[in-house]
This record gives structure tokens, sequence and C-alpha cells, in this order.
């Protein structure tokens, strides 16, 4: 269906679009749920009249165009009427998740300047000088919308940043309406509702709110973490019964393949492996490969099987948007090549808070169409057909369960220790999770460098950005280029784990493998390890049987060694020559 603006607001200007789209459905469809979650429901009336009492609070504490409002709601039901209400006054809404580490939350408070606060944060993080909107009061109606101009910051949203701290992309007005009139063309149908799992301050979630209630559709919040995670998203959908789903591979990989409410299949966040498509071939639902990278607010292309696309590929730009693959020079690639995808057209974002200088790296002047384009990092090919088959990253920004991830940021936490002269970061072989290669101090104890690297990565990241594998390593392997070997430490991760092992327990046991990870290719963790197994030698042996005479004192001999080939014989050898010592 065709779905009209506010009188005088143009698509292209604002959040006009989904301001009237709740106003027309809470006029049609009333007693309709607008947004269900695990606080509560909102029907469309209800949202409306929440909109209008929020918008009223957040002017009489003095929200408008340029002023930063904090999202503190969560996953409530009042985070979606909050956002509204923050784009109704014109001001710059910033979410917030409550689970994420508090010295997160404290620097995005600083960095995006918050004046206003809506909602609440955990007790832990500092809101000094913060103002918090009390939202109690009853309004009887709310103010008309604050008129906005096209470079107003409609949203700041953070996201995981090479310098250690997440870096906030700023969205303008224009930007937001651009999108908002690119999502209407989707026509989906009206009615029941869409499901939305994802964290309140991830981009994902815009696309799944602002999708759903365009087309009249509610928002179900869904908090799988309360339930136990990925695993519950059967469950959750089979209890929401939605109409359309936006997720992950990852995560549709944890949903049952009969889904039989749901309309419409959104895949975004991550590259959609064939059999995920094949899986959806087999089905009747419509099928929507999404792709766009928060700088280009929220999306930027998309792959529709209800256009005869192939979903297989990320599609082509989407309406008002301009999408060019370019080779090195800048020159761009006939059909058939492949190289960087830059995206231009007035959805491009602001630029970065605070970070001219990255600003100046990753907008650009756009040499084609005029204005500016944004320079993804991403590897894609253009078909004969002028879709974008996506090949991968150009730089060092992976994807973990959806969410962006800057290696950079993981190996800052880490390095910052004392006890870590140096750290990698990489994607393990799994696709789903981080691994951390650390190179410790001269003479750190090896428990006590995992401890306090693992300690401060779950204190300063959020959870999908905590290693799940810390490998502690004598130098860190490298490229031709100079650069991690991040593809040669994922392998080195795979082995250890598939290679098992028992861990030291004795004091012995400890100091055997710590010698033995100073000298062998890799570290020694498994007490039944074999020496020469484990990449040893007959040099690497004198090199061992030397380091140990000198932390143990005891004459300990190249024989021992070769007749105990084990961290826990070699120690049981060691306690017997300390005990002669002795007597």
């Amino acid at each position: 269906m065709t779905i009209t603006l506010q009188p005088g607001v143009a698509p292209q200007t604002g959040a006009g679009l989904v301001l009237d789209a709740v106003e027309r459905w809470a006029a049609q469809l009333p007693t309709a749920t607008a947004v269900a979650a695990p606080d509560g429901t909102l029907t469309f009336a209800e949202l409306k009249e929440t909109i209008g009492e929020l918008a009223s609070a957040l002017r009489a504490a003095g929200a408008g165009p340029g002023v930063p409002v904090g999202l503190g709601f969560g996953r409530s039901r009042l985070t979606v009427p909050a956002l509204l209400a923050v784009w109704r006054t014109g001001a710059t809404a910033v979410p917030l998740d409550d689970r994420h580490p508090a010295d997160r939350l404290a620097f995005v408070l600083r960095d995006a300047r918050i004046q206003l606060l809506l909602g609440e944060l955990p007790a832990d993080v500092e809101i000094d000088g913060v103002r918090k909107v009390d939202h109690s009061v009853s309004f009887t109606d709310g103010p008309p919308a604050q008129p906005t101009a096209p470079d107003d910051c409609a949203y700041l949203l953070y996201t995981s940043g090479t310098t250690g701290r997440p870096k906030g992309v700023q969205v303008g007005y224009e930007a937001l309406g651009t999108f908002l009139a690119a999502i209407a063309t989707l026509g989906l149908t009206p009615g029941g509702v869409g499901f939305n799992p994802l964290s309140p301050a991830f981009d994902g979630w815009f696309w799944c709110t602002l999708l759903y209630l365009v087309h009249g559709q509610g928002v179900a919040i869904v908090d799988t973490a309360s339930g136990g995670g990925p695993s519950d998203l059967a469950g959750a959908i089979a209890e929401v019964a939605p109409r359309t789903v936006c997720l992950s591979p990852s995560l549709y990989a944890a949903c049952p393949d009969d889904m039989p409410s749901v309309d419409v299949l959104v895949v975004a966040g991550e590259p959609c492996p064939p059999a995920l498509v094949q899986r959806f071939a087999e089905g009747e639902q419509r099928v929507l490969n999404v792709y766009g990278p928060t700088e280009a607010t929220i999306a930027a292309t998309w792959a529709d099987s209800a256009a005869g696309d192939d979903v297989r590929t990320i599609g082509r730009a989407i309406p008002g948007y301009t999408a060019y693959v370019l080779d090195q020079d800048g020159r761009r690639v006939p059909p058939g090549g492949d190289g960087e995808l830059y995206l231009g057209g007035p959805a491009v974002a602001l630029g970065y808070r605070n970070l001219p200088e990255l600003t100046e790296a990753k907008f650009l002047p756009n040499p084609f169409d005029g204005g500016r384009m944004y320079r993804t990092g991403d590897h894609v090919r253009l078909r004969a057909d002028g879709q974008l088959e996506f090949l991968g990253r150009m730089d060092d920004q992976v994807k973990i369960r959806a969410f962006r991830v800057e290696l950079g940021e993981v190996e800052r936490a880490a390095v910052d220790a004392e006890e870590v002269r140096a750290a990698a970061a990489f994607v393990l072989k799994s696709g789903d999770a981080l691994g951390l290669a650390v190179v410790p101090e001269v003479g750190v104890d090896p428990v006590a460098c995992v401890e306090a690297v693992l300690g401060r990565c779950q204190h300063l990241l959020p959870d999908f950005m905590v290693p799940v594998a810390i490998e502690l390593v004598t130098e860190l392997p490298t490229t031709p280029h100079g650069k991690a070997d991040r593809a040669a430490l994922a392998e080195l991760v795979a082995t250890a784990q598939k290679a098992g092992g028992r861990a030291p327990v004795t004091d012995r046991e400890r100091q055997v493998c710590e010698v033995w990870s100073s000298v062998l290719p890799r570290p020694v963790y498994d007490v039944d390890a074999n020496f020469f197994g484990a990449g040893g030698h007959s040099l690497l042996a004198s090199r061992a049987v030397v380091a140990l005479r000198r932390v143990t004192g005891l004459r300990l001999s190249i024989k021992d060694l070769l007749s105990n080939p084990t961290p826990a014989e070699l120690a049981k050898r060691l306690d017997r020559l300390a005990e002669a010592a002795g007597s």
C-alpha cells in the first residue's frame, strides 16, 4: 500500500514517514499490537499517545535539534516510543544497551555529550552532568513535530573502533528520511508482528523496528538472553508467531525449518551461506538478503526474491542509494570485475563523532555524482546482471554474531594489561567467536596472564567481543606483508582444541610447560604432550634442558628429556633429582 507523509514533510527531510505511519495505523488499527516486549505491550493508539507524552517531557526538558538524548529503556516496550519521541522533537537519539560494560556506557555518555536521559542505566555508570527526564508526568497531547535541517543529527550509534574505543556514527535526518522512503517501497502486508531479538544499541534493531512500523506491523521485542540465548529462538518464534523475521544467518541456524506464520524472511548482518539459501528455497516465504553498514544508514543494498533477485548475492542499491565498485585506482570495474564497494547518495552518514581524521579518510568526495561517498572496506564482485556478490573484508573489521567488530579494539583491551607484550585477535574457524593470541611479558606466569587478559576483556568489551579462546605464544606469526597472520592463529587454536589434553596441576608441571612454551613453536598446556610431537628437535631439546637447569638449579641432562619426553614425566624426573640433591 502507499503510505502518505505528514503535510509538508518530504521523505528525505527526516522521520516524517514513520511518525506519519504511526498516526495512520493508530487511526486504522487502534487496538492492534504496535509493541510487545517482556514488560508489556502497546497498541498503536497507545504508541501514538506515549510518543506524544514523551515528546512533551523531552521538549519541557530542553530537547531540540542538536541535543543528544540517551535512551536507557533497554528491551522495554518504552524504547520504541522513546526513539520516536526524540525524533518528534528533532533531537539526536543515542541508544544505550544497559548490558554493555559500565566503562563503555560511560565513554558513550562522554563522547556523545549526552545532555538528557530517558530511562535508567546500571548503578555503576557515572551519569554526572546528565539530566534524567521525568516521563511520569501525564500530558494530554504532544507537541507538533519539530522541523529539522538535512544535516541535523537524527541518531548516534556506536560501533567497534580501531583505536580501542567505540566510534560514534552520526546519521542525519536527511539520511534517515531516505532510508525510510526506501523501505516503504517493500510493500509488506499490514497486521501481525515482526520479530526483533536484537540489542537496542545495534542498527539491526532500527531496521526491524522501522520496517515493521512503517508497514503497520507490531514490533515484538524478544529478550533471548533471559531464556538462555539463541537456542531459545525456536520457542520464541513459535510463541510470537511473527509475520516477518529479521535475523543473521548465525541466528537462523538456531531456528526451525518450519515457521508457518512467517511471510517474509530477512537475512542481514552476515554473508548468507548457500546452505541457508537452499533451506529457504524449500519454503514459500519471500526472502530478502539485506546489506548495509551503519555509515550508510542501516541498509544500502538488498536482494529480494519477490523481484526475482538471487538472494545468494547482496543484490543492488536500494532506492535513493548508489553503489560503486572501484579498483585500487578509484575507477569503476566492468561487469564481472571485483573491487571495493563505495556507497553514495543522501543516506551517507554525517561522519564519526569527534573523529575528524577518520571521517575524512572514510567519507570521500564523490567524483561520479557529486556529494559524498562512504568507503566500506568490503570486497565485492559486480555481476553482469548488476547484482553484487559479497567476497569479504579488505581490512581487519569482522562480523561476529551479526555485530561489527574492529579487531584492534579487542587487541587494545589486551595489550593495555601490564602482563602483555603483544596481542592479535582473530576469528575462530567456527566463524561465530573470537580468539586472541597473546605474547606475555618475560617472567609472567602464564595462568596469571590469561586471567588478566580475560578479566580486562570482560570488563571493557560487550560479550560478543570477548575472546572465547586465549592462546599464549612466544611470537605472533606474520604474513609476508608483516601483518599478524590471523589465519595461522585460527589454525593454531583449532589444532590445540582438537588435541585437547591434560592441564598442568603441580608447580613442577607448570614449570616444565612454561619452559617448553618458551622454546617450542607453540605453547604447551598438555602435560601428556610429547616434546618432539610438539615441534621439538635436538637443538630445541638442548635449549630446553639449559633453560630448565637455569630455573631449577638441577643437573638435568639431554638423556633425561629423551627418556621423559612429556611434561608429566619430566616433572617427576626433576622431583627425583631434587630429592637426591637434598639428600
